[in-house]
């Protein structure tokens, strides 16, 4: 899947704690942490989203995903919280 561009979203580019990160207007489950992986680009990099519908995904670039739900921005659940979403 590559990298995918979220207003704000880069605040997550080095962040590797356990949980998922959900759509931060609805909070839709969007990516789990294990999905997560490092990349050169300013934004979060994934592999997969939670479910193959969880968002729309839209070509940016050659090797970037927008990817749209409720807002442009992410939002962290820590593992510890994932069971109350």
């Amino acid at each position: 899947m590559s990298f995918c561009s979220f207003f704000g979203g880069e605040i997550y580019k080095d962040h590797f704690k356990s949980g998922i990160y959900v759509c931060a207007r609805c909070e839709h489950p969007l990516f789990s942490s294990r999905a997560k992986y490092e990349h050169s680009s300013p934004w979060p990099a994934f592999t997969e989203t939670i479910r193959k519908d969880s968002v729309a995904k839209h070509m940016e670039t050659l090797s970037a995903f927008k990817v749209v739900c409720g807002s442009d921005s992410l939002k962290f659940v820590p593992k510890e919280e994932v069971a109350g979403q």
